[in-house]
């Protein structure tokens, strides 16, 4: 056998510079911080606008917001907006009391995530039951919206103006982010089965108090509250979509979706458990970083504490979520 070639000069330093630049690239990737994808954040949140949608007090800024995310270990958003103003019964008549005056609409969502495209992508939202609905849906989502949401207007579930959503979402292959609230937002979560087993193809989110309020069986459970505590026993509404329907996720984001998990820890493994396929990872905070206290931060340490090992965890932080959006 041939001993080996010394090697030149020239070769030892290029191959001294390549092992040096490839133990670079693995300390790098080491110390990069594992993805996360935040499903539920919004743009000038906290803001308030007028009748015409005009800002009149700002929320937090651009910049703010991407502190907040940086901070909190999101390493991709979904921009959620507000529908227009227009004060009729499915936003409750009420200026300031839906999306609507709290946060930004669909152009700012849509701009702030074209200009920084790493880090955000967008949804698109509109008043169901006024005329132009799905044609302004229609239009973001060819621009490349990547989900309808937040939907947070006074909307029976069942009604003909949610069909229509229903119908874009199932054409254009994104799902449906709902804000469920008792008596003010989307109704009839009890009677959901029947759009989840009629729109199969159609991925749908669960959000805010009601739907995490009724992951509880317990008959006593009062419908109307909003953050129930004490134990939990399964099998309620939200549990029981979660387990029988494929294409029912759920969104963990906001104090509704913290209360579920710490009002009773023992239930929370045993839920993420059965459902680590299910949940998504949002956030949903209005704070900056300096100002107010991070949900999402508070919910990533639930997950990470409770989660049955590091592969439901990352389902639940990330891939789960990179599944449902395509992103």
């Amino acid at each position: 056998m041939n001993a080996p070639r010394p090697l030149s000069r020239r070769q030892f330093i290029a191959s001294s510079a390549a092992a040096l630049m490839a133990a670079r690239f693995a300390q790098a990737a080491a110390a990069a911080p594992e993805p996360i994808i935040d499903i539920h954040q919004h743009v000038n949140y906290g803001g308030i606008r007028d009748k015409d949608f005009k800002p009149i007090m700002p929320g937090r800024t651009d910049a703010q917001l991407l502190d907040h995310q940086h901070a909190m270990g999101a390493t991709k958003s979904i921009l959620l907006p507000a529908g227009r103003y227009v004060a009729r019964p499915s936003t409750l008549n009420g200026f300031g009391m839906g999306l609507q005056g709290t946060c930004a609409g669909n152009d700012e969502c849509m701009a702030l995530a074209e200009s920084n495209p790493k880090e955000f992508a967008f949804g698109v939202s509109e008043i169901p039951d006024i005329a132009e609905a799905p044609g302004v849906i229609e239009k973001y989502l060819k621009l490349g919206a990547v989900v309808i949401g937040e939907l947070k207007y006074s909307v029976d579930c069942e009604s003909a103006e949610m069909h229509r959503i229903y119908q874009l979402a199932d054409a254009y292959k994104v799902p449906v982010l709902m804000h469920w609230q008792v008596a003010s937002y989307n109704h009839g979560l009890d009677r959901f089965h029947k759009i989840l087993e009629k729109y199969p193809r159609v991925n749908f989110c669960g959000h805010a108090q009601t739907w995490w309020a009724n992951i509880n069986k317990t008959e006593k459970n009062d419908p109307n509250a909003l953050y129930p505590t004490g134990k939990v026993t399964p099998g309620g509404i939200s549990d029981r979509l979660l387990s029988d329907y494929p294409n029912m996720f759920g969104d963990l984001s906001a104090g509704s979706g913290e209360n579920a998990f710490k009002r009773d820890p023992d239930q929370a493994r045993d839920f993420i458990k059965r459902h680590q396929n299910k949940l998504l990872f949002g956030s949903d905070c209005t704070d900056y970083p300096g100002h107010g206290r991070c949900i999402g931060a508070a919910q990533i340490t639930q997950i990470r504490s409770w989660a049955p090992d590091k592969a439901a965890e990352r389902k639940i932080l990330f891939e789960n979520a990179q599944k449902v959006f395509r992103i």
